[in-house]
């Protein structure tokens, strides 16, 4: 009898896969909106890290003893003072709706639809670029070079994220891979396909590292052959 294929044991859900999000500590998220705020301000009163993100996160309490977690901006401390509307100035820890932010402006924690809280540019390093506004949309730079729309409402938070050199330090031993990667529930190492046995994944077996099943499957292929290329668009090089 064959085994269960690494992509099959994630399924189930075990302890093995499975984030240990009951060791986060809170969750980035912007306050509710208010409408018909201008501006409000509010001051930095904490930096601590969290297992769950890249980047320290700083706690944010406003006026009205609203309170805010948010990736904590580059130079920033604790007793910095911040706002957030749209009359708010624009310097780094400001949260903003995109109608009102200049192009060519770093921002991130950019929201996808208005009021969601925050879901892209958030990992330690990362910023987007305000490229172009219209009446209806305003247009950003991904890091990845990609440009999206968005609502005008969307907010954001200007400058850059924190932490940007966590990439830099090298990993000596892999056991501090290992441990990296079981904070968040992920798997080290991982065995190629081509390097296991035939029971063991669709891949294995053959001679050398070679494979004569086609990467490309169906998006309805049960679990055990469900590897590769899962209901690909295309393939081959882009022209």
């Amino acid at each position: 009898m064959g085994k269960q294929i690494i992509t099959q044991r994630r399924g189930r859900g075990t302890t093995t896969y499975r984030s240990h999000s009951h060791r986060f500590k809170t969750e980035i998220r912007y306050r509710q909106i208010h409408f018909g705020e201008k501006v409000i301000a509010g001051k930095i009163t904490d930096l601590f890290n969290c297992p769950g993100h890249s980047a320290p996160i700083a706690k944010i309490v406003f006026t009205d003893k609203s309170e805010q977690y948010i990736s904590a901006p580059l130079n920033v401390k604790v007793g910095s003072e911040v706002q957030s509307g749209e009359e708010a100035k624009i310097s780094p820890g400001n949260t903003l709706p995109l109608k009102s932010i200049p192009e060519g402006t770093e921002v991130f924690n950019l929201e996808r639809i208005p009021g969601d809280g925050g879901k892209f540019c958030r990992a330690s390093g990362s910023a987007a670029k305000v490229v172009k506004r219209t009446v209806d949309s305003v247009t950003i730079q991904f890091p990845s070079k990609k440009e999206k729309k968005l609502h005008p409402n969307c907010r954001a938070t200007i400058g850059l994220v924190s932490g940007g050199g966590r990439k830099e330090k090298p990993l000596y031993k892999a056991g501090k891979n290992f441990h990296r990667l079981k904070a968040r529930g992920k798997l080290y190492p991982r065995t190629s396909g081509v390097a296991m046995n035939a029971v063991d994944h669709p891949f294995g077996s053959g001679r050398g590292r070679q494979h004569a099943k086609i990467k490309v499957v169906s998006r309805h292929a049960p679990p055990g052959k469900k590897v590769g290329k899962v209901a690909a668009r295309r393939t081959g090089k882009r022209k």
